[in-house]
């Protein structure tokens, strides 16, 4: 199978489904960021974290994958059949929430990205799934969008930051605390 197909080669792209859009219609600008946020949460998976976020990431990974399929399909014309977005996915991003911050201090201040490498990346993960979900709610306003895929994203940005002041805790490095001016 050649990686390469040229069909590409003047700014527009195939959905599943074969519908033909340009590569900056709203539904790519989507899955872009989809696929984009899968590969951050990957390099997150790589560092030192527990393995029970290990695992949990590995989960979302193959959750944004399947986002990712849904969005890449024109729900009018598609007749593959995709995996869906569960509600039991969106559970598990919340017991593992739970989970941490079972274990960290009460949330008293605005956290500010940092604190160590791990949660820097974890803070960027956030970002661009914030953006995936922006992208994905201005699709849901011209087409039929699976709410719970965007449950699912909102969910992920709550939990990246939560792992991102869990791989702190446990690293024993301090929060990046906000300190407004006066």
């Amino acid at each position: 199978m050649k990686i390469y197909t040229k069909t590409g080669d003047k700014g527009y792209t195939s959905l599943i489904g074969g519908t033909r859009v340009a590569k900056h219609h709203v539904r790519i600008e989507a899955y872009g960021s989809v696929d984009e946020l899968n590969a951050h949460i990957g390099l997150i998976a790589v560092q030192n974290i527990d393995a029970e976020q290990q695992a949990i990431l590995k989960e979302v990974q193959n959750c944004l994958f399947v986002v990712g399929s849904l969005l890449a399909a024109d729900p009018a014309k598609s007749k593959m059949k995709l995996p869906d977005i569960l509600q039991s996915d969106i559970e598990l991003l919340e017991r593992g929430m739970d989970n941490m911050n079972e274990a960290l201090p009460a949330l008293k201040h605005f956290i500010l990205p940092g604190g160590n490498q791990t949660a820097s990346f974890c803070h960027i993960a956030r970002c661009v799934c914030r953006r995936a979900e922006r992208q994905v709610v201005h699709l849901a306003e011209q087409e039929i969008v699976d709410e719970l895929l965007l449950i699912y994203l909102n969910r992920l940005s709550d939990y990246l930051f939560v792992l991102s002041r869990k791989v702190v805790y446990d690293a024993k490095n301090e929060e990046n605390i906000w300190n407004p001016r006066a």
